[in-house]
């Protein structure tokens, strides 16, 4: 899985989101030449390009999606801190072009955070959604096998963060819990991580985020850091973590890990490994 899946395309001369702090905001409009650019720096969490993520082996995509302040059109961004070039519409039908050439691939989208949404903007995502992907979309009382898949034609699971939404249509799946450390402390995440599994993993789809979070003190302790370099530096040790997890049923066991920068260190072919631990691979 990739966090914050769409932070490549972040716009240099958006707005900062409604969502965040009225102080970042604050200075943001009094220091734009100063804060803009500091919060870039710590927006993004991704390099590769939606399509470039799914070639390199990720199939969960994190989509905080949003509708900008004062916009009087229906265009639905994502959004991390400041909004994105591209619209949500346009990324579904980019993902729908490569399921088109790889049928046999499933994807999982989590649509969260809903920034700014109106239930009349919820109502026009979800007919995006069921309009492009059709008969992809795979219902959520289906056993999502890999073989009962293939055998329906489906290839999207897409969980909503939305009650209401959820009520009304069979396509969408309830929210995907996500292990969020909160923490700047590769120690510290791995603890969190831990923890987490001691106390059992939930029964269906859950995420394990081996993603570090800055917090104001972090970026006036390293005024010329950066996400990048912050998360960079923690890879190591994560990839340790990571090949000594285990997949399945059991109550430690790992379901989805998701990252930033998946391009780097070997992220995606650690986490696919892990599944050999219970189909080993044929010797023919």
């Amino acid at each position: 899985g990739s966090h914050d899946t769409m932070t490549y395309c972040l716009d240099k001369n958006s707005a900062v989101s409604g969502n965040d702090s009225k102080l970042v905001k604050f200075l943001n409009k009094c220091l734009p030449c100063i804060v803009h650019p500091i919060i870039m720096k710590w927006s993004i969490t991704q390099v590769l390009t939606v399509t470039e993520q799914l070639e390199a082996g990720v199939r969960y995509l994190d989509f905080r999606i949003a509708h900008k302040a004062n916009d009087p059109s229906m265009n639905l961004y994502f959004v991390h801190m400041v909004y994105t070039t591209v619209t949500v519409q346009d990324i579904l039908w980019e993902i729908l072009r490569w399921l088109e050439t790889h049928p046999q691939e499933v994807v999982i989208i989590a649509c969260r955070n809903f920034d700014g949404l109106t239930r009349r903007l919820h109502n026009h995502l979800v007919a995006c959604i069921k309009e492009i992907f059709q008969c992809k979309l795979c219902p959520r009382n289906v056993v999502p096998t890999l073989r009962t898949l293939w055998h329906l034609g489906h290839q999207v699971i897409v969980s909503y963060e939305e009650e209401v939404e959820l009520g009304k249509h069979c396509e969408l799946w309830p929210p995907i819990p996500y292990w969020w450390g909160n923490k700047t402390s590769t120690r510290a995440l791995i603890r969190y991580l831990e923890r987490m599994k001691r106390m059992g993993r939930p029964g269906k789809f859950f995420v394990a985020g081996i993603n570090l979070t800055e917090n104001l003190r972090y970026i006036l302790v390293h005024p010329f850091g950066s996400l990048k370099k912050m998360t960079l530096q923690s890879l190591p040790c994560l990839k340790i973590w990571i090949k000594q997890q285990y997949p399945g049923p059991k109550k430690k066991s790992i379901n989805i890990i998701a990252g930033d920068f998946i391009g780097n260190n070997d992220f995606v072919k650690d986490v696919i490994e892990l599944n050999t631990k219970i189909n080993p691979p044929l010797h023919c």
